[in-house]
């Protein structure tokens, strides 16, 4: 994440909403990848320092979940990001705004990275074909109106659902203490099932299956045993020396995911060290084994520091020699990914 600041130079925050310093509002603009600092002018126009007038997203104007802009000219009422939602969480349930909110903002931050990296951006509305959308679904365990159902984040058809107890505190770190996780976020859930998506996105040849093959096994063995074996039995005892996560371990199309969804924190992690100064440069001017060294010792640096406050290791992971293999090959399939091009079109 790069850095932004208001126009009184103060830094704020991807997700800011005010300035702290001067209470100016912001909002970030997709279609320059900036936040801008704004005036209200008239109605539901803010003008901003070049003289551009934007509007809210009408999520942020109803609901305030949403602090994405666009145009005044624009016929949409919603933002780019937005319009990917399929199905959010019902607002009538008064806790629903905070977790639908928390929701948004990881799906931001997972669509700012895949801006960035420059690969495919569609929704499912536009293009039903081959876009995304997202179902941010409840079941019983937050919503007992639902007491007999059961909602599992996953990704099928060109869509990312996501329980909305994931954005629960309380209900997500009681899943990650039942299934002994050292890691559980709604972000990462949103960046691992992204690469199941991207994955059916590319559409692979024989090749490039043959190579996903080689380094993460075959995937066309069954899904569903593979993962009632993995739930009723746990992993191997020495799936650390072969994979990034033990969930990993359970089919290779969820190795897969788990690696794509570790590019992506590694990628982002690296343009928030660069851009703090913490690192020369940022991930777009490195190779992946640059990334890889760098992310290494950054990371243990990152464990530290939280352990300093009281706090569980940020990254408590390690990217061995297989684990690397399938990092490269991630970067591979996103520079096929690239060729496809960005369609992304802010109206």
């Amino acid at each position: 994440m790069k850095k932004f600041f208001c126009h009184c130079g103060n830094q704020v925050f991807f997700e800011s909403r005010q300035c702290l310093y001067c209470k100016t509002n912001l909002g970030f603009d997709p279609g320059n990848m900036e936040m801008r600092t704004l005036t209200a002018v008239h109605g539901q126009l803010f003008e901003a320092s070049d003289q551009q007038l934007f509007r809210f997203c009408s999520n942020e104007m109803e609901f305030g979940v949403c602090n994405w802009l666009l145009p005044k000219e624009s016929n949409d009422s919603l933002c780019t990001a937005c319009q990917f939602n399929r199905t959010v969480p019902n607002q009538s349930q008064p806790e629903n705004r905070a977790r639908w909110l928390r929701l948004e903002q990881g799906k931001k931050r997972l669509f700012f990275t895949l801006i960035q990296l420059g690969l495919p951006f569609e929704n499912g509305w536009a293009e039903p074909e081959r876009g995304l959308l997202l179902d941010f679904i409840e079941d019983g365990r937050t919503q007992p109106l639902f007491a007999e159902t059961f909602v599992t984040t996953g990704y099928l058809g060109g869509v990312i659902t996501i329980n909305v107890m994931e954005a629960d505190d309380i209900a997500r770190v009681t899943v990650k203490s039942e299934l002994k996780e050292s890691y559980r976020t709604v972000l990462g859930h949103l960046r691992h099932e992204s690469g199941h998506y991207y994955w059916s996105r590319l559409n692979p040849d024989d090749d490039m299956k043959r190579a996903f093959r080689n380094v993460f096994g075959d995937e066309r063995q069954d899904y569903r045993s593979a993962l009632d074996d993995y739930y009723r039995h746990g992993p191997a005892p020495d799936w650390a020396d072969h994979f990034i996560s033990s969930y990993a371990s359970a089919h290779p199309s969820e190795d897969w995911a788990e690696s794509w969804g570790h590019y992506l924190h590694i990628y982002d992690a690296l343009e928030t060290a660069a851009a703090h100064g913490v690192i020369n440069h940022g991930p777009s001017a490195m190779d992946m084994q640059t990334r890889i060294d760098i992310w290494r010792q950054l990371s243990i640096t990152l464990n530290e520091l939280n352990r300093s406050v009281g706090r569980q290791d940020a990254y408590p992971f390690i990217i061995n020699h297989q684990v690397e293999n399938k990092l490269v090959f991630v970067d591979r399939v996103i520079s096929q990914l690239q060729t496809l091009g960005s369609t992304m079109a802010i109206h």
